[in-house]
């Protein structure tokens, strides 16, 4: 048993927030589908962008595979509209303000940045299936390699599935 309280094989949060460029998001509009949820701290940052770029350069693999790429994180839609075109991203961020779909991930973690602690998120990615199942979860995730991991192990479960 893990320290989170969402885990594999549980049904993905159902929550309704504002995305950019959509207006609402629920995860459920992907029904049927493959979708993957990846939280990150905050919209313009080195990791974050970092991130988000491979993300939006690996959209064809995805797409190929049946899967949606979701981005989520405290940022406001103005934000997220402005990384959006900076980073020419091809996908929808949700704007979590609110931190309703953080804490039903469990992603919220108390961090320590220069003497100071604050409850920030921690990067996790999920692979939620076609019936809204996490299928697969990664927290601590480091940049490097990451979506080349997400998409290896999305071809894999769809195999087995």
């Amino acid at each position: 048993m893990s320290d989170y309280h969402l885990n594999v094989g549980d049904a993905a949060p159902e929550i309704v927030l504002p995305t950019w460029p959509e207006g609402e998001l629920a995860l459920s509009a992907y029904k049927g589908e493959w979708v993957i949820v990846y939280f990150y701290p905050k919209d313009s940052t080195p990791g974050c962008t970092t991130e988000s770029c491979e993300f939006r350069d690996a959209l064809a693999d995805f797409s190929a595979a049946n899967a949606n790429i979701v981005g989520v994180s405290r940022d406001s839609v103005k934000s997220h509209s402005n990384f959006t075109n900076k980073q020419d991203l091809n996908f929808p961020l949700i704007s979590d303000a609110e931190e309703a779909l953080c804490k039903a991930f469990d992603v919220l973690q108390l961090k320590k940045n220069y003497g100071k602690e604050y409850m920030g998120i921690e990067r996790s990615t999920f692979i939620i299936n076609p019936e809204g199942r996490i299928a697969h979860i990664w927290r601590k995730v480091r940049v490097k390699e990451h979506v080349e991991n997400v998409l290896q192990t999305l071809k894999e479960l769809k195999e087995t599935a």
